[in-house]
């Protein structure tokens, strides 16, 4: 499936190595409601003992979601509550805790880089299927585990990310050269300008024209395929490969795209890290401080 990540029985080790709002004022009609500021509610995944990965509430602390599967493929939902997973049978898996079902059997596993994916709603979920060449089958299901179907072949099998809208899912090719944006539509995919190598893909606008990348200079190690503990940014437009500017001074460790097109801006601290929120134009509306506990942790979920 890939040519520069490590397989699943290496992951263990390499991981070792890794490291309350107002309510919005009326709006009328006609008008767009200003979106709710962000209260710092959040998902991460720790690299230390046990691979547990939390949800963070301000005033309420940490919650134990569960535990990073050995594959290293996993996803956190979009509200928070649950996680997707697949197993070293191929089983995609949901829930929380202690409580979880199978959904969908036949996924590749295996390779930590081919991750689930989330809808926007917290409803179905996209996983890659089983299968011996470098593009994958990408197949979507309820997470009631109904309604499954196709919805593409592409080469981007790796750290899927899903358009807000619902349209789109992008990831990065299994041997880092590129990354990929299926349609779910049509079946159809198209590779990212201006991307040459990539190993991360961690968001897309919710129209799905731009993603947010981890780019790679060309002699840079793949890595394992593993979600990383952090990243430099780029935002990327899909059709034309223009990289956006992100006017945020620190060093940058992640970017998200939030429903409403907010781009959340992680930025490196000594005490602690700062998510940085960015309006549709690029102007700063907000800056919050993430958990000490949480600086040196993944962050894989953006919920509130």
């Amino acid at each position: 499936m890939n040519t520069r990540l490590l397989s699943a029985a290496a992951l263990s080790t390499a991981l070792t190595a890794a490291l309350a709002a107002p309510a919005a004022a009326a709006t009328p009609a006609g008008t767009s409601a200003r979106p709710k500021p962000l209260i710092g509610v959040a998902v991460y995944l720790s690299y230390g003992k046990g691979f547990p990965i939390s949800r963070y509430e301000p005033g309420k602390g940490f919650t134990k979601l569960g535990v990073m599967p050995m594959t290293g493929q996993f996803s956190a939902s979009p509200d928070g509550r649950k996680l997707a997973w697949i197993t070293d049978r191929g089983y995609v898996r949901v829930g929380s805790g202690s409580t979880a079902a199978t959904v969908a059997r036949g996924a590749a596993a295996g390779f930590p880089c081919a991750t689930p994916v989330w809808s926007s709603d917290s409803r179905r979920v996209a996983y890659v299927k089983k299968g011996n060449s470098d593009a994958g089958s990408v197949s979507v299901v309820g997470t009631d585990g109904r309604g499954g179907r196709k919805a593409g072949t592409t080469l981007g099998v790796c750290h899927l990310a899903w358009s807000a809208d619902g349209r789109y899912l992008a990831g990065y090719a299994g041997t880092t050269e590129g990354v990929y944006r299926l349609d779910v539509r049509t079946g159809k995919a198209v590779k990212v300008k201006g991307v040459g190598l990539a190993n991360h893909v961690q968001s897309l606008s919710p129209d799905g024209t731009k993603v947010v990348v981890a780019p790679l200079s060309r002699n840079a190690p793949g890595g394992d395929g593993s979600w990383p503990g952090g990243f430099r940014p780029a935002v990327v437009d899909v059709a034309t490969g223009k990289k956006a500017a992100i006017p945020v001074k620190g060093s940058l460790i992640g970017a998200f795209y939030l429903r409403d097109g907010r781009l959340v801006v992680r930025v490196a601290g000594r005490a602690a890290n700062t998510l940085v929120v960015l309006d549709k134009n690029g102007r700063q509306v907000q800056r919050l401080t993430e958990p000490a506990a949480a600086r040196r942790q993944a962050l894989l979920q953006i919920v509130r």
